[in-house]
């Protein structure tokens, strides 16, 4: 990030704190009070909202190295869900203090300051999706952004398991189970994907793309 020696010793006292979250249990819930944000170090997570009636919407998925919390800086509280989708643990980061550093190291700040637009882009990103995609485009699109993501994360360009179910990235997409799992399917069937219960091979990264923005030749 740029922070010299001092620095990191300022800001690794901050984060000091871990947090351990077994597998289905949430982070925090919808309403309440917000004091940290929390760095994803290992797991996976949802954020979900529930809608005036009673049902769990996805509005996005997490991993190693994303932060979580941004929702409750505007209120105070959270408004939404944070549920890990395996065992995870996450560095937790008392908003009062980094604002206190963020002031004090203008690096720290226009970090922070960054992730935060990059969390803009992303939602930007998804109402692109939803508002204008059919359903195969979303779900190219959603397996696109999947992999890239745990890419610049280290892992393979084209294999990945998902941590997530079927239903959960229906929610997400604003795709019914049976749309998801149908078009799984076709992608199976034109050679694109393979999938094994939760592994997914990306054999035809071209492909998807098209799919994605036919405008692009491969």
């Amino acid at each position: 990030m740029g922070l010299n020696p001092e620095e990191m010793d300022k800001l690794d006292h901050v984060i000091s704190t871990r947090k351990r979250v077994k597998r289905g249990s949430s982070l925090f819930n919808a309403g309440d009070p917000f004091t940290s944000l929390y760095a994803v170090r290992s797991g996976f997570f949802k954020t979900s909202v529930t809608t005036a009636d009673g049902r769990d919407h996805v509005t996005g998925f997490q991993m190693t190295g994303e932060i979580i919390g941004m929702d409750g800086i505007v209120h105070d509280k959270h408004s939404c869900a944070a549920i890990a989708l395996e065992d995870a643990e996450v560095c937790v980061l008392p908003f009062d203090k980094l604002e206190t550093l963020s002031r004090e190291f203008s690096t720290l700040q226009h970090h922070v300051h960054k992730i935060m637009s990059r969390e803009i882009v992303r939602d930007h990103g998804v109402m692109l999706l939803l508002g204008s995609m059919r359903a195969e485009e979303r779900l190219a699109a959603f397996l696109l952004n999947l992999v890239q993501r745990l890419h610049a994360r280290g892992f393979s360009k084209s294999e990945l398991i998902l941590r997530m179910t079927r239903e959960e990235i229906g929610s997400y997409l604003g795709m019914k189970l049976e749309t998801v799992s149908r078009t799984f399917s076709r992608f199976m069937d034109e050679g694109i994907i393979d999938v094994k219960q939760r592994y997914v091979l990306i054999k035809d990264t071209d492909a998807l793309q098209k799919i994605v923005n036919p405008q692009v030749s491969g």
